[in-house]
């Protein structure tokens, strides 16, 4: 059965453009749900069926009460804002060839849309072409809307990308001590604001940094593609990102933060180019997405070591749905390793990684301190994974010497539900710290065909599980039903489901003794 449904998914393909990476996207969902259908047929068909065939299907199943929060949360985007004011890029100058650096043309059309925010707000609008520039700042109440045919260009010289000072919960450029490059598109202290179109293209032409980062000629941390910085209503939607220098969407210290149906890319060996990076923010969702980087597709993170644990500003209330995507180095999802100023209420569902190194992922270190909980992850689909879970707690970098090595992180109520993966060389990697263990630790639902003759390595980790396969390491092996699901984020309520029921079920059927 397993060989037969997994026959159908996609295998990995060199995605060169927005285009052919929407037709990749749709190609895979329209497989991922065909695979639903045929398992639900199979199913049907056979009158008795292995404890295999029941965990196929019942990865599929969702939990309703977090659908209608999600729905709730991220519903804001599907209405486009109308601005009462627009202006074309083209009217203040700029030349889309290619060539011509239309700076100034963004920052004057910016000043004078500004006019406008106390107005209703203003659209400024980018038409087909090919837009040159470095980097400028975004206002409040101002939509940047590209055309299907319009790219803006990052430019090539670093001068074009001005220095400012580090973050206050990272104390120091990520990559280097000292300030960071800023971003492309870039504000702060903005409300309701939307970068959008119809498609159009925003193209970081990393590689010139991608080369520097590793000769190590840099001076300053390599820039982002967007961020938004101590914002609230924004919105990001209907577009693709090529080729970040570095992380590509990078809201830190925002609130309500919708990001809906863009394609991210950057070639799989480039260094750092995570996805989408929620930072200190709050009230985050992030849905109908394609991510093929070289680094995380998406990683939550909260600030670094003591600079993190002082500034105290979590990331919480993180929504993540129908996410596909691959990478070779990074993870699907993770949470860290920068977690000092904690992490919670992360929900994921709907997710499929294929051809990728790892799938979920929580990174953590002595000296971050800080917290990971209420961590809710469900329905995931993978395909040739290296791992399929990881808790790392080895990332050592540290910004400087005057870390606290006794700040020990809590990570806790940690569920994982309903994954299915084929072709998976090591199911799970769970590392704790010693004398710091990681508590209620909760799998449930889990068939995963592996390669490795040790699927499971864990220590220092406390938890339980359900209807896992293959069977989990020994912390873990204590069952969740019918003592333990109180003590699983999300799952107290989960016997009365029906899902809840049939796991029980079958859970007490395998305990009972067999008799001829």
């Amino acid at each position: 059965m397993q060989e037969e449904g997994w026959s159908l998914l996609p295998k990995p393909v060199a995605v060169t453009g927005p285009h052919q990476a929407t037709a990749h996207w749709f190609e895979t969902a329209r497989l991922v749900v065909g695979l639903k259908g045929k398992f639900a047929d199979l199913i049907h068909m056979k009158r008795s069926f292995s404890l295999v065939d029941v965990l196929l299907v019942l990865a599929f199943c969702g939990h309703i009460a977090w659908t209608v929060k999600a729905s709730s949360q991220c519903k804001r985007a599907l209405s486009r804002e109308i601005r009462p004011h627009s202006v074309a890029i083209t009217e203040f100058g700029a030349v889309g060839d290619g060539v011509t650096l239309n700076t100034k043309a963004f920052q004057n059309a910016i000043f004078y849309l500004n006019s406008f925010s106390d107005k209703g707000g203003a659209k400024l609008f980018v038409p087909a072409g090919r837009w040159l520039t470095g980097s400028f700042d975004l206002i409040s109440h101002l939509t940047l809307w590209l055309d299907k045919d319009a790219v803006i260009l990052g430019s090539n010289n670093p001068d074009d990308w001005p220095v400012v000072d580090p973050l206050p919960s990272y104390g120091r450029g990520v990559e280097l001590p000292g300030g960071r490059h800023r971003s492309l598109i870039y504000g702060r202290n903005l409300t309701d604001v939307i970068i959008t179109g119809d498609n159009g293209t925003i193209d970081g032409q990393g590689s010139v940094w991608w080369n520097w980062f590793q000769r190590k000629t840099l001076d300053y941390t390599r820039p982002h593609l967007v961020e938004l910085m101590n914002s609230t209503g924004v919105v990001i939607s209907n577009l693709t990102f090529l080729n970040s220098p570095f992380w590509t969407i990078h809201p830190v210290y925002c609130s309500h933060v919708i990001v809906q149906n863009v394609t991210i890319l950057a070639p799989l060996d480039s260094p750092n180019t995570d996805g989408i990076n929620p930072d200190s923010s709050n009230d985050v969702c992030i849905e109908d997405c394609y991510i093929s980087t070289g680094d995380d597709l998406i990683a939550i993170k909260s600030g670094w070591d003591e600079y993190g644990i002082s500034f105290a500003r979590p990331s919480t209330n993180i929504i993540i749905r129908r996410l596909i995507g691959h990478n070779r180095n990074g993870s699907g999802i993770a949470i860290g390793s920068e977690m000092s100023g904690g992490v919670s209420e992360v929900y994921a569902e709907n997710l499929y990684f294929f051809y990728s190194s790892t799938a979920i992922t929580i990174k953590t270190a002595r000296g971050r301190g800080g917290y990971v909980r209420n961590i809710y992850i469900l329905n995931v689909t993978l395909v040739g994974v290296d791992t399929a879970i990881r808790f790392d707690s080895t990332f050592s970098p540290h910004p400087d010497d005057f870390y606290d090595p006794n700040a020990l992180p809590v990570i806790e109520r940690i569920t994982i539900k309903d994954v299915i993966g084929n072709n998976i060389k090591v199911a799970g990697l769970l590392k704790g710290i010693e004398g710091d263990t990681f508590h209620h630790v909760c799998l449930l639902n889990i068939a995963l065909t592996v390669t490795s003759g040790s699927p499971w390595n864990c220590s220092h980790i406390q938890g339980y599980s359900a209807m896992v396969s293959p069977e989990t390491c020994e912390p873990l092996k204590e069952s969740i039903y019918p003592n333990h699901s109180s003590d699983c984020y999300h799952l107290s309520n989960h016997l009365r489901s029906s899902v809840g029921i049939l796991i029980l079920a079958i859970s007490q059927a395998q305990q009972q003794p067999h008799h001829q």
